[in-house]
């Protein structure tokens, strides 16, 4: 069998890289030869892997382009404060496809493995007659429903309920019910932009796609895998969680903004469980009311907590209540900037995760076997909540119904601090962290050898090694 060399081509962002650079490692840890085309501003995290060891491949392409409309200054999703530079964004990864087809000539590799936004590289590995399979960094669970909506058109796949806000989605392994505002885009036409044009893109791009990789793995969503590949019809391999495919995985992401030894250290001086976790990523903000609101709860909460706060949400700081820092001085960490999350997260002393349910996170929370405070924000957000509430049985919900992504609000303290405590002391809570820790150990399992994930990872290595390009026959 031939050595295969496969091409991974991230989204300029962390939450899209992250999980790609993880999915590099595997390859290079199972003998395939694996190399990653992104720009100069994600290049730092991939130097690092290579010089830990990880035999990877990496070539930078400038960006923004030549011909980009986008400022020099904005190089990440996380820069997107208005429509008017996501537009540009947008534009931006387009102009991507000359320049990258050149690496890939020079290069010459058997697949690639591309992010769901650059749907243009369906394209660019037919003209190399090679397949390329999509990465949408979300589960089966989260895909499953996303195939029941059409932007602005989702009604004949839902049953609407006595609740005139709220929806039914039929035709799935449970039945799921939300409420329209957390399904925003789906449904108002106000939100009809060029991210609707993006979606219908990655539409169209399956025609010539090959198939899927999913960072899961399928004993945690078996229901939806299968419905994915045999209801639905779409080919695709989970061969997660990523995130354990090394040992050297702690650190992801950016540089920490606190001393780790330090974070250690308060965290070895708390008992057991005790310790509540709070991040919500890093694309969404929070307004000032909020800040506040969440601030108060877990003061209520009366739990230790480690609460992550994004270095560039409020440069000032009257936004905490007064007083507030010197009363928790012995309970609560405050961050400021990037945390060692997954650290944290496997520190004993931590007994709930208070997540807006990005994917990474997600996993990240199952794969250290803590359960979640849910509080979703936009996307698939609310989609995963549903996963860990309503199927894996291993959270609460805060309640949020509403789909914003900058200063979001609305969710008062009452709620924050009720869930955080139904989690952590409540009836359920020893339930939810035994349900919770055997979730962890099936994630193990699945990436060991033998494992699901790695009889996954072996299917789809035999078939790339025998893959032939249809001819112009076979596509008519």
């Amino acid at each position: 069998m031939k050595l295969l060399h496969i091409v991974l081509i991230p989204t300029m962002a962390q939450g899209h890289m992250i999980p790609m650079l993880d999915m590099a490692k595997l390859f290079t840890s199972r003998g395939l030869r694996a190399t990653i085309i992104t720009t100069p501003s994600f290049s730092a995290p991939i130097t690092q892997a290579r010089l830990s060891g990880f035999n990877i491949g990496l070539v930078v392409t400038p960006f923004p382009p030549q011909g980009s409309s986008l400022p020099q200054n904005i190089v990440s999703f996380d820069q997107m404060t208005d429509p008017d530079l996501a537009s540009k964004f947008l534009g931006a990864m387009e102009l991507l496809q000359e320049p990258v087809e050149e690496i890939l000539q020079q290069l010459r590799p058997d697949c690639i493995i591309s992010d769901m936004f650059l749907p243009w590289t369906a394209d660019s590995a037919a003209k190399f007659s090679i397949p390329r399979l999509a990465f949408y960094g979300t589960g089966f669970f989260a895909r499953c429903l996303s195939e029941k909506f059409e932007i602005h058109k989702p009604l004949d796949n839902v049953t609407m309920t006595s609740d005139p806000e709220a929806i039914l989605v039929p035709g799935l392994p449970h039945e799921l019910k939300f409420v329209i505002p957390q399904l925003c885009p789906f449904f108002l036409e106000e939100t009809a932009n060029d991210f609707t044009k993006m979606f219908e893109k990655m539409n169209e791009s399956w025609k010539k796609t090959y198939g899927e990789v999913v960072n899961s793995f399928d004993e945690l969503e078996s229901g939806y895998a299968n419905h994915y590949k045999n209801v639905i019809g779409r080919k695709a391999w989970e061969i997660g969680p990523l995130l354990l495919c090394s040992e050297k995985n702690h650190h992801r992401g950016n540089e920490s903004a606190i001393d780790e030894h330090e974070c250690l250290a308060w965290l070895d001086s708390k008992k057991p469980n005790s310790v509540v976790y709070v991040c919500f990523g890093s694309l969404a903000t929070f307004s000032r009311a909020q800040l506040t609101e969440t601030a108060a709860a877990l003061e209520a909460s009366g739990q230790d907590f480690i609460w992550v706060v994004r270095k560039n949400e409020r440069d000032e700081e009257d936004w905490v209540p007064l007083g507030f820092e010197e009363r928790v001085r012995n309970k609560g960490l405050i961050i400021r900037g990037w945390a060692p999350q997954v650290m944290i997260l496997y520190h004993v002393s931590v007994g709930a995760f208070v997540t807006h349910c990005g994917w990474n996170s997600t996993l990240e929370g199952v794969c250290a076997g803590v359960p979640m405070v849910t509080w979703p924000l936009f996307a698939e957000q609310f989609f995963n909540e549903k996963l860990v509430t309503e199927v894996l049985g291993t959270g609460v919900s805060v309640g949020n119904k509403r789909w914003m992504l900058r200063d979001s609000e609305g969710v008062e303290r009452e709620a924050v601090a009720r869930a955080v405590e139904e989690v952590m002391v409540g009836g359920g809570a020893e339930e939810m962290r035994r349900r919770a820790q055997r979730y962890k150990e099936m994630a193990k399992k699945a990436v060991e050898e033998d494992g699901s994930s790695y009889n996954n990872l072996n299917d789809l290595i035999e078939e790339l090694s025998n893959y032939v390009a249809p001819t112009k026959q076979d596509i008519n």
